[in-house]
């Protein structure tokens, strides 16, 4: 048993990859897909990032420069830290409606599906915790912090050091064997684990992604534009939509999955078994007429403990006003659109109002 509090010098690098193994082995019985180790030199990442940065791909998210360099570097995050222990956990609902046909109904409103069931940041730090214990149990006291999308970490970078998969030309991360379905989350740690071999990207020439985005947010392989990106505009976006965008986006109210939809890899993608992320309240083929009906104390209910409060009832009712405004006229659908036409947000009335003028159109076109 490795004590890294008492005779540290003694510790030999076989001790030290018996102990990998065991994190290895205790992720998968605490229920994670897999479990890798990343050394810390992300360099090329940063570069990425940098320019990224500098082009203002990021729009509006602005705690992407916030940090410096620590999202980039891991000792400034975390003094001392060695080695990044990296966790993927699948989370495809097994029984949700097809993603497809949701998507093929533009009454419903679609909704991300990792977003269905309950918000997976808390559930995968706890779980990274106890792991982070059960590692404290053989070694004693070792300086470790958990994160799962919560701070500034460069997770993709490091799962794709840690062979969790690569980076895929939608700049979402793929597994050979697993698709792209699952979160990630980390443990940083002073420990000096064996570092596992990076993951070999297997795009090839597919180009399925960057064909298939509906805004043409990947505006080059490798290369995502979030200002144009569903996912951005429907979920971190504060402010107005840009109406030349509007009409792409079609039903989708909170984020898009349609690059992963056709990604030839997630023909291996399995359903989660976990249950917290089944779909809650009907939300995996819900009516807009009857989203776009709830009060903001029936959102604030309803989406208690998912991530679907990232968008906030505002950002909630915008989308569903640009998803009613590009749904087949009906007069179900401008009633709906008649009730907020009058809100006290200006935010939504503007989208309101688009979606009545784009209906009127229709009328008159007709």
């Amino acid at each position: 048993m490795i004590k890294t509090d008492t005779e540290p010098a003694r510790h030999t690098e076989a001790d030290f990859a018996r102990l990998a193994e065991d994190i290895k082995s205790w992720g998968r019985e605490l229920g994670f897909q897999q479990i890798g180790i990343a050394a810390t030199d992300l360099g090329a990442a940063e570069a990425r990032l940098r320019a990224w940065l500098e082009q203002d791909r990021h729009g509006d998210m602005a705690y992407m420069q916030a940090h410096g360099q620590r999202r980039s570097r891991p000792q400034e995050l975390l003094p001392g830290t060695l080695r990044v222990i990296s966790a993927r956990l699948d989370y495809l609902p097994p029984d949700a409606t097809p993603a497809r046909a949701a998507l093929r109904e533009p009454t419903i409103g679609y909704i991300s599906r990792y977003a269905l069931g309950r918000d997976y940041h808390k559930l995968v730090r706890r779980r990274l915790q106890r792991l982070a214990e059960r590692i404290e149990s053989a070694v004693g006291p070792f300086r470790h912090r958990v994160f799962s999308d919560s701070a500034p970490v460069l997770e993709k970078a490091l799962a794709e050091k840690a062979g969790l998969g690569w980076t895929g030309k939608h700049t979402v991360l793929i597994h050979r064997r697993a698709g792209s379905w699952f979160f990630l989350g980390e443990i940083y740690t002073d420990l000096p684990l064996p570092a596992d071999a990076p993951a070999q990207n297997h795009c090839g020439s597919c180009r399925a992604c960057l064909d298939v985005c509906p805004t043409r947010a990947i505006v080059a392989p490798y290369q995502l534009d979030a200002r144009r990106c569903i996912s951005y505009l429907t979920i971190e976006l504060r402010g107005a939509i840009p109406p030349e965008l509007r009409p792409l986006i079609g039903n989708r109210i909170f984020g898009c999955d349609d690059c992963q939809l056709v990604c030839p890899w997630n023909r291996f993608a399995r359903a989660s078994a976990e249950p917290d992320f089944a779909p809650r309240h009907g939300l995996d083929a819900p009516k807009l007429i009857e989203l776009f009906s709830w009060t903001e104390e029936a959102f604030l209910k309803r989406t208690e403990g998912s991530a679907l409060r990232r968008a906030g009832y505002e950002g909630w009712l915008r989308n569903i006003a640009v998803a009613l405004g590009n749904a087949p006229r009906d007069a179900g659908v401008v009633g709906a659109l008649e009730t907020r036409r009058e809100h006290p947000s200006a935010l939504v009335r503007e989208h309101v109002q688009w979606a009545l003028d784009r209906h009127a159109a229709k009328t008159a076109g007709a």
